[in-house]
């Protein structure tokens, strides 16, 4: 707990809400507990929303509420809930199921616990250290999406423009895996009506995706 408390600058007071954020449910059933990081994570996901909607708010004073909810659909995405994981270590104090190990780097379980410890937080008593946790970590992300919405939107935008041609949606494909399991990097290949328009790489397929749709996007003409 001490060196979850350092990496996140935050003092924690009841250690037993912590040790429910990260512990995964596979740990849970193989352990019989009562327990696991999903209610947690419930209220987490809502602390957070609250939190940089809360930073949008005062940061773009003149944004429409259309404009601060795609910002925001971004920024509290499991990628970039998994980037700001894998910066801070947070992976390695996920209590995994013994064969459930190997899901450690998954994007999705890193994002949850992510939101999960702070739903303990905010439980705890520190809200207000939250904001300053926020702005801290989140802000360069922020601005990037900010002015570059069409990099992280690139994958529906492919689809509504390709859906407008011809009412068909493009499809994703892994064409190669490379590096250790702890640190892959994957090739994604997208297709349209049979045909490969684009490659993308990414550290997760999900970011390669991305990759991919922007790079055909471009190739296309939605983007310019």
């Amino acid at each position: 707990m001490k060196n979850l408390s350092e990496i996140f600058g935050i003092k924690i007071d009841n250690e037993g809400l912590f040790k429910e954020a990260l512990t995964h449910s596979s740990y849970s059933k193989e352990n019989n507990l009562e327990y696991d990081y999903e209610r947690l994570e419930f209220l987490g996901d809502a602390v957070l929303k609250l939190l940089i909607s809360d930073v949008l708010y005062k940061k773009y004073p003149n944004y429409t509420e259309g404009n601060m909810s795609k910002i925001r659909s971004i920024v509290v995405s499991d990628a970039i809930l998994f980037e700001i994981c894998e910066k801070m270590g947070l992976s390695n104090f996920i209590i995994l199921g013994r064969h459930e190990q190997k899901y450690r780097q998954l994007e999705s379980v890193c994002a949850c616990a992510f939101e999960a410890v702070l739903g303990a937080y905010y439980l705890d008593g520190k809200y207000k250290e939250l904001i300053g946790f926020v702005e801290k970590n989140f802000n360069s992300y922020i601005e990037d999406v900010d002015k570059n919405f069409e990099k992280f939107n690139a994958k529906a935008m492919l689809q509504e423009f390709t859906q407008s041609q011809s009412k068909t949606i493009p499809e994703y494909v892994v064409s190669n895996e490379t590096g250790p399991a702890h640190n892959k990097t994957f090739e994604i290949e997208v297709f349209y009506e049979g045909s490969l328009i684009a490659k993308g790489l990414g550290k997760t397929k999900k970011e390669a995706e991305q990759h991919a749709a922007y790079n055909a996007c471009q190739k296309l003409g939605v983007i310019k």
